[in-house]
């Protein structure tokens, strides 16, 4: 019997061994991970704007998939052409067009061909910042490049956020068009990627938990992204009616400016409250067209406070308000793209401490749990 035990003993591993050994598995998994995401980091906001545009457009790219045959490749073409054609190049020649525009208002300054119109008096009636306004539009009708030079500092720190603005909107619309190629792949091979997906949600939460949870990620991300781009193309779309409405001759390029900074997260006050400033100062417009103008202009302006709570939660298993909250504090933190990933986390995490208090106390009772 001894020599027996002995042996038995001598085959069992240590537990100090065991522990060495779990340790540097660990570690070697850490410094793995590590070196991936090193390797990724310079990728990351690409890798993520795809899936997310990936996830968003899916159902759009299944069902033209499905009338042309179940030809992915081809489909995924399709919509990168589409997606130029409609998003890419219109902002693009809008871009141009500002930059033309800044050129050719700083050249007419230089050469002292720019006129500016003599003051209305009924700016003065403006309440607070009437009569500063008409201070300053009188010293410019009466003496321009002195009121320049006066204002030399203020004007080359607005030009130089002129330009570092235009910087930033090509250099987003490049990453958005690299983007849009990669979700454009991705879609093409959508279904070996759910596949996956689904795997490793269900390696993480068990095959039910994981599944659901998997769901939930992709219609949070479905629904920040209508929420955003959705809300962003309606409220664009009734304050250039509006613009059009008031008579405003330039109503469909402030439409797109609109749009683009409504993306950005952008009030669309900073276009309508120009606008309504000079609707009262122009002199065109009566007291009782003015008024009506301005409330039109004021509630199309501010539709986004409306219509965001209403899209935002569409689709999703979390109250909206979850969200919704998500959403804005991932803003506030990271950007456009933080609202994904905020909205996206905190819906993950409300589902998950829900399920926790309805079932913790009895983990039989669960859905997830595996049945005898």
């Amino acid at each position: 019997m001894k020599p027996q035990l002995q042996q038995d003993t001598e085959v069992e591993p240590n537990p100090a061994s065991r522990l060495w050994d779990t340790l540097i598995r660990v570690a070697l998994i850490v410094g793995l991970g590590a070196l991936c995401f090193q390797a990724l980091s310079p990728f990351l906001r690409l890798i993520v704007w795809s899936i997310i545009l990936a996830i968003t457009i899916y159902p759009l790219h299944q069902k033209l998939a499905r009338r042309i045959r179940g030809k992915q490749g081809l489909t995924s073409t399709i919509l990168v052409l589409v997606g130029i054609t409609l998003i890419v190049v219109p902002t693009w020649l809008l871009m141009n067009s500002f930059a033309d525009s800044i050129q050719s208002f700083i050249g007419a300054v230089q050469q002292n061909t720019l006129q500016i119109p003599q003051a209305n008096e009924g700016v003065k009636k403006l309440p607070v910042v009437g009569d500063k306004i008409y201070g300053a539009w009188s010293k410019a009708n009466a003496d321009l490049p002195g009121l320049l030079q006066s204002m030399q500092p203020k004007i080359s720190e607005l030009a130089r956020d002129a330009v570092g603005m235009v910087a930033n909107i090509a250099k987003t619309m490049l990453l958005f068009l690299a983007s849009f190629i990669v979700a454009s792949i991705v879609m093409a091979y959508g279904e070996s990627g759910s596949k996956t997906s689904s795997a490793f949600m269900t390696r993480i939460a068990g095959p039910a938990r994981g599944e659901s949870l998997l769901k939930l990620s992709v219609a949070t991300i479905r629904a920040v992204a209508l929420g955003v781009i959705g809300v962003a193309t309606i409220q664009a779309i009734l304050v250039g009616l509006a613009l059009m409405f008031a008579g405003i001759r330039v109503a469909g390029v402030l439409a797109i400016i609109t749009l683009v900074l409504g993306i950005a997260q952008v009030p669309a006050l900073i276009i309508t409250l120009p606008v309504i400033i000079y609707i009262w100062a122009s002199g065109d417009y009566s007291s009782g067209s003015a008024i009506m103008h301005t409330i039109i202009l004021l509630l199309t302006g501010g539709a986004d406070n409306v219509l965001k709570p209403l899209m935002l939660g569409r689709g999703v298993a979390v109250p909206m308000p979850v969200v919704l909250i998500g959403a804005l504090g991932g803003m506030a933190s990271g950007g456009i793209l933080g609202m994904f990933v905020g909205a996206t986390g905190l819906a993950l995490g409300y589902e998950i401490f829900m399920h926790w208090v309805k079932y913790g106390a009895d983990p039989a009772a669960s859905p997830a749990a595996p049945s005898a």
